[in-house]
């Protein structure tokens, strides 16, 4: 089927108008990152020259700003992947996702630095720049990102982002609501998941239904990519690192931004050649701690079969030694 790319700004405009759905939300947001933008830009008007005085920039501005991290992780999980591997589209995944990486990041750090009193001008130079670039991306997205997604997208990839975007928190105060005829699809589609017949393994057999939800019971959240570095599986529930069931089928390295692909290329290249069997790595994310473990799956020949990825909320191993600590202290 031919693409109608001459009047993809139309197309779009017509699914701005749909709804709670994917772009709607998107369009909703960025008119509202606009007036946070423009707030912060208000401030700045007082810091001129080299008087970079960090009282004229409130942090209730910077941290509302901040929140550009989630518009912006909807994009690179939802959006930018699936048009690069589905449609060869790989400009946005190449480009804009580093942009929004750069962003957010800056904003990130003016916002720490400024509740620390450390903000320096070398920072308040970097943060107007990003301002300029946050306004710049707005105007990419609404009018070469989104409707290019117009042109390309069908309804059911809608429909399946729309519910993917149900595991992010909500953005500059935009609630996505419900779009009515995607709900309609998915409820009738869910309805095909389950089957009877059960599976067979060597430690006992399952249906399909008591295989899900035990999965989705393990504490933990489940990756699995295969040999050929595709996503096949990911339980569900709450997530701390967003699995949309979009990337289900699609290559794992365009699930990730730039910087981070070579890591995880690296990763699977060594488990593929018998040099590690497994990656921990710690990491805090919202002032909580996370154990992210990456594990070699080989058959009972050694053979290599893919990658799985587990995630640990560990606050309770920290709070447990913690009170350990306490008690010794106390001790001696």
């Amino acid at each position: 089927m031919q693409k109608d790319y001459a009047n993809k700004k139309e197309i779009a405009a017509k699914l701005y108008k749909i709804e709670a759905h994917p772009l709607n939300t998107f369009i909703k947001e960025n008119a509202e990152m606009t007036k946070a933008i423009e707030a912060a830009e208000k401030e700045l008007a007082a810091v001129s020259g080299q008087n970079h005085d960090v009282e004229d920039i409130s942090e209730e501005t910077v941290q509302r700003l901040r929140q550009v991290s989630v518009h912006y992780a909807k994009k690179g999980d939802l959006i930018y992947p699936h048009l690069k591997v589905k449609y060869d589209i790989s400009g946005p995944s190449d480009l804009m996702w580093t942009d929004d990486d750069e962003i957010r990041d800056v904003f990130s750090k003016v916002a720490s630095q400024l509740d620390v009193g450390n903000l320096t001008g070398e920072m308040v130079a970097g943060y107007r720049e990003a301002l300029k670039e946050a306004k710049l991306m707005i105007v990419k997205e609404e009018n070469i990102l989104f409707p290019i997604c117009a042109v390309n997208f069908s309804d059911e990839e809608w429909y399946r982002i729309y519910e993917d975007s149900k595991d992010y928190a909500e953005c500059f105060g935009v609630d996505m609501g419900v779009w009515e005829e995607a709900e309609k699809w998915l409820s009738e589609h869910r309805k095909k998941g389950f089957r009877d017949g059960e599976i067979h393994m060597p430690g006992g057999h399952m249906n399909v239904k008591q295989i899900t939800e035990m999965l989705n019971t393990i504490p933990l959240e489940l990756t699995f990519v295969d040999y050929e570095n595709i996503n096949r599986y990911f339980n569900e529930g709450p997530k701390i690192f967003k699995r949309p069931q979009m990337a289900i089928d699609r290559d794992v390295f365009s699930c990730h931004p730039p910087k981070v692909e070579t890591m995880v290329r690296g990763i699977i290249e060594d488990f593929r050649n018998n040099k590690r069997d497994s990656v921990p790595v710690w990491m805090e994310k919202g002032g909580m701690i996370y154990l992210v473990t990456y594990y070699a799956v080989r058959d009972k020949d050694g053979e290599y079969m893919g990658v799985m990825e587990t995630i640990q909320d560990m606050e309770f191993a920290k709070e447990y030694f913690y009170k350990k600590f306490k008690r010794e202290r106390n001790l001696k």
